[in-house]
């Protein structure tokens, strides 16, 4: 069914079905949304309960996060511009931002009026059968709305729509807690007004996922660190060519689902041809920005065929494996190289370690220099330490 609403739905790897199909699913939430909110908050009026009536707004406010994910998938498939020359793909996360604010004012609104009914002691009125039936409907068409989401944003990768599904989720469960609530109002004497507890439930709920969706939101566009797994996927494919050596410092930025600008350090003989290896970068990034991936290669020439060079290497890779498993921290060296001279030889390299790791950079400093020292004690150290997010990646 899909298939003939939205053009080209099985081809979820190009922006323009991505859009669609948010779009889409968009649209489908702002009408089930304006539905749901019409026939609650009728029901509402019509019991005076406060627990139905914050209901209703939690799907109105539903309904305007819809509107803004129609807006924002809309703005965030506008090429780039001069003024945006990576394009609008943001946007996408900026709605979200916003859509998390209402959603958090909202619930403190309710909160705030179910809190104090509760003062005022004032009683509801007790909701007749047919009301409590056509308010239970609703949970089965949120249910619905629910399933719709996940699948949509499981087809496209969306981390926006996944997060509606689980939004709707919520709502299934809040809405089935105010039909308790109206079903005890009418059949249980109770000393106390449960809509009112209902609706301080209600609004508790909707401000802690309110919250986490600000936080989620704010993470992303400050810049949070990329997948692990996307990360390791593109870390195997360039190990993966012929004359590839090794790699370091790669840096992945996201501005959009699904749009990515990377750059990296590749490690190639020094001894190769130098056409022959900056030929095979060009290959390299071409074939990543056929999956849309604008990835810039810088090439490190690093000495494999001296005997004296590998061998220090080799002891290196031993110290600071050593070093990794004593701290339990992860740790990995690049950018080896030596220089030989009549008094002493430099030692040369890199390493990266995360804002974890419990050494301070001059102590590394000093632990390295020592064993270097140990090796040969014209050998001397000169070290670059690099504090990286995620050390463990390049596999050294």
């Amino acid at each position: 069914m899909l298939n003939k609403l939205i053009k080209d739905y099985s081809c979820p790897q190009k922006p323009e079905v991505r859009i669609r199909v948010g779009r889409f699913a968009g649209f489908v939430g702002i009408f089930s949304n304006l539905f749901l909110f019409v026939v609650k908050l009728t029901i509402g009026i019509l019991t005076g309960a406060i627990s139905i009536i914050a209901d209703s707004l939690n799907n109105l406010s539903d309904c305007g996060s819809n509107i803004l994910t129609v807006v924002g998938y809309t703005i965030s498939g506008k090429p780039a511009d001069k003024d945006h020359p990576y394009g609008h793909a943001r946007m996408e996360y900026l709605c979200s931002l916003f859509i998390s604010m209402i959603i958090s004012f909202l619930g403190f609104e309710m909160l705030v009026t179910s809190i104090e009914k509760i003062i005022a002691n004032e009683p509801s009125d007790g909701a007749e059968l047919p009301l409590i039936i056509i308010m239970a409907s609703t949970i089965i068409v949120k249910a619905l709305i629910a399933v719709f989401y996940r699948k949509l944003g499981k087809h496209i990768s969306s981390d926006a729509l996944k997060a509606s599904a689980i939004d709707s989720i919520g709502d299934v469960i809040a809405t089935s807690a105010v039909v308790v609530g109206m079903i005890l109002s009418e059949y249980a004497s109770l000393p106390f007004d449960i809509d009112a507890v209902i609706g301080i439930l209600v609004a508790i709920y909707i401000i802690i996922m309110g919250i986490k969706l600000v936080i989620e939101s704010s993470s992303t566009l400050i810049g949070k660190a990329p997948d692990p797994e996307f990360t390791h996927s593109m870390i195997e494919k360039i190990k993966s060519y012929e004359g590839v050596l090794g790699i370091h410092d790669l840096v992945i930025h996201s501005y959009g689902a699904n749009r990515y600008f990377a750059s990296v350090h590749v490690e190639v003989d020094a001894d190769a041809e130098i056409m022959h290896s900056h030929d095979l970068m060009d290959i390299i990034e071409a074939d990543f920005l056929k999956d849309g991936i604008n990835l810039v290669i810088h090439m490190d020439p690093i000495s494999v065929s001296d005997s004296e060079t590998n061998e220090v290497r080799a002891r290196c890779l031993e110290m600071i494996s050593g070093i990794s498993a004593e701290y339990s921290q992860p740790m990995s060296m690049h950018d080896f190289r030596i220089v030989k001279g009549i008094t002493h030889t430099n030692v040369l390299f890199d390493v990266s370690i995360t804002d974890d790791f419990p050494l301070k950079n001059k102590e590394i400093s000093e632990l390295l220099s020592v064993k270097i020292k140990e090796i040969n004690p014209l050998y001397n150290l000169v070290l670059t330490i690099d504090r990286d997010y995620f050390s463990e990646r390049y596999g050294e």
